[in-house]
């Protein structure tokens, strides 16, 4: 599917609420995608960690591989055998000190590396749950600690894209995320990341420093009963150069149930989902292939 011109998706002041909640609706609803700026992590730990990513990938491969998972959606490392050009680090999740402290150990990070990771994991769950908040309240919901409990589950991902023949190569094919959102740090030297617009085509998002783009996934859309719109997009190779991404995802419910909240279901909304598991969800997407939504109808 080719690539249409390039496009600026909604901005969004997290510094300018309630002033933001119609703008944020509309993003939500509408595109399912969007920007935030004013998010409150320093611009430089943003930096920190995207070094420490990238210090991370040029690991020897064995001792990358201590840190395999038998579990594929508690991964902890995807190696580049799996899917050729791509490597991804996990940690299922990020909210709990246990899991950062585990997945460190296991690579044998430095002090100064475990710190920044920490640090950067904690300020951006607090801001994906800030989000979440938000967004939640756009379509009215009031969700004071509603989010608070979720799991996140983070990725850091490493596209090796090295010679001219990558060029036009899908590094992530078309897909829509399966937890409530994503807040993504794109690779600032490296664009690549395009999502599908009303018509059906792609649009390159050209990154922007400082900023995090955020995608409403599957149980976003399930727990809003419809009102939210997941967002198909994938990822391009544009330039012959290595490319990283950080993306922290919110799941859903601790107790991995996801089901239509009830206060967007009455007369004239009706319950448009079934109650499913999440864990399962992400377990059928995968074995029938089916990544963009496809499967939300049958439920």
């Amino acid at each position: 599917m080719a690539t249409d011109h390039k496009m600026v998706v909604p901005v969004i002041d997290l510094a300018n609420f309630p002033m933001e909640l119609e703008k944020l609706a509309a993003a939500a609803t509408g595109l399912g995608c969007f920007r935030v700026i004013n998010h409150g992590i320093p611009p430089m730990l943003m930096e920190e960690m995207k070094a420490v990513t990238r210090s991370l990938f040029q690991l020897p491969a064995e001792a990358k591989l201590r840190s395999v998972n038998d579990n594929i959606h508690a991964a902890s490392y995807i190696s580049p055998s799996q899917v050729g050009f791509f490597e991804a680090f996990s940690i299922y999740d990020a909210s709990s000190m246990t899991d950062i402290r585990s997945f460190c150990s296991v690579l044998d990070t430095t002090t100064q590396q475990y710190e920044i990771i920490s640090a950067y994991i904690e300020k951006l769950h607090g801001v994906s749950i800030n989000i979440a908040c938000k967004v939640a309240e756009s379509v009215g919901y009031i969700s004071a600690g509603f989010f608070d409990e979720w799991p996140c589950f983070l990725r850091l991902n490493f596209y090796n894209f090295t010679v001219e023949e990558d060029i036009g190569r899908i590094g992530a094919r078309i897909h829509t995320d399966s937890g409530f959102l994503s807040v993504l740090q794109e690779d600032e030297s490296v664009g690549g990341f395009e999502i599908m617009n009303s018509n059906g085509n792609f649009v390159s998002i050209d990154p922007v420093p400082g900023t995090f783009i955020v995608n409403i996934g599957d149980v976003g859309k399930v727990w809003s009963n419809g009102r939210l719109q997941n967002v198909k997009h994938r990822v391009i190779c544009k330039e012959a150069k290595p490319r990283i991404s950080i993306n922290m995802f919110l799941l859903t419910a601790k107790d991995d149930k996801v089901e239509p909240e009830a206060t967007f279901v009455d007369s004239e909304h009706p319950k448009i989902y079934q109650t499913f598991m999440l864990n399962e969800y992400r377990k059928l997407r995968d074995t029938s292939g089916f990544r963009t939504g496809e499967i939300l109808p049958l439920l």
